[in-house]
């Protein structure tokens, strides 16, 4: 059996525009997600450089002052954010400005390359495929970020050393504030109290000061 191969019928008007089309839109690909991705790394980088300025203005500076284990949390997440902007930083460089490599024609053309409007067409699937991957991680990053700042400033703040003193009236309980010329104040929840050591009958350290032993 003899199979014979014939031309199809001649290419209408509307065939000639849409592979027009089509060979304009692979041919502009590549330099549209380039721009793309220039946008979104000038777009992301201020972002976050507006969100460490907010971070900056209010809260906490010192995860010290936050109770256990809210600081470790918040390191985490610090370490996450910075994980992930990393990651998002190099992909968005990658899909600007292509991988910092050069290829020999040789060895290319060895492997089986193609024309030039194939390699710059698969270079910008590669290039969008960074771009939306860095899109993702730069976004999870800004949420990492406000995550932490949060966690920084309304955390529950670590429980300061308190002191219990015995005196003949009573017990009182607060952090020390202050000590001079034999007189103590302390910070209770009924505001600064102030006493004589002289006529303390004892003194305590206290993880916490119970509502009992502060009347």
């Amino acid at each position: 059996m003899t199979l014979r191969v014939t031309p199809g019928p001649s290419a209408d008007r509307a065939h000639q525009v849409s592979a027009r089309h089509d060979y304009q839109l692979v041919k502009d690909s590549l330099p549209r997600v380039r721009a793309a991705a220039l946008a979104w790394r000038n777009g992301v980088g201020a972002l976050l450089a507006g969100l460490i300025g907010f971070g900056l203005l209010k809260g906490r500076t010192d995860v010290g002052q936050l109770a256990s284990p809210y600081g470790a949390v918040v390191g985490l997440l610090l370490l996450a954010a910075l994980l992930a902007g990393t990651t998002a930083a190099v992909l968005l460089l990658r899909a600007a400005h292509g991988r910092p490599a050069a290829t020999a024609i040789k060895e290319y053309r060895a492997h089986g390359g193609g024309s030039a409007l194939g390699a710059d067409h698969a270079e910008a699937l590669r290039a969008a495929s960074a771009l939306s991957r860095g899109v993702v991680l730069a976004l999870s990053c800004t949420a990492l970020l406000v995550a932490a700042v949060g966690t920084t400033w309304y955390g529950p703040a670590a429980k300061e050393p308190s002191v219990e003193i015995l005196t003949p009236a009573g017990a009182r309980c607060g952090v020390v504030i202050r000590m001079a010329s034999g007189l103590l104040t302390l910070r209770t929840d009924s505001g600064e109290v102030t006493l004589d050591l002289s006529r303390s009958t004892g003194i305590r350290a206290v993880d916490s000061c119970t509502p009992k032993a502060s009347p």
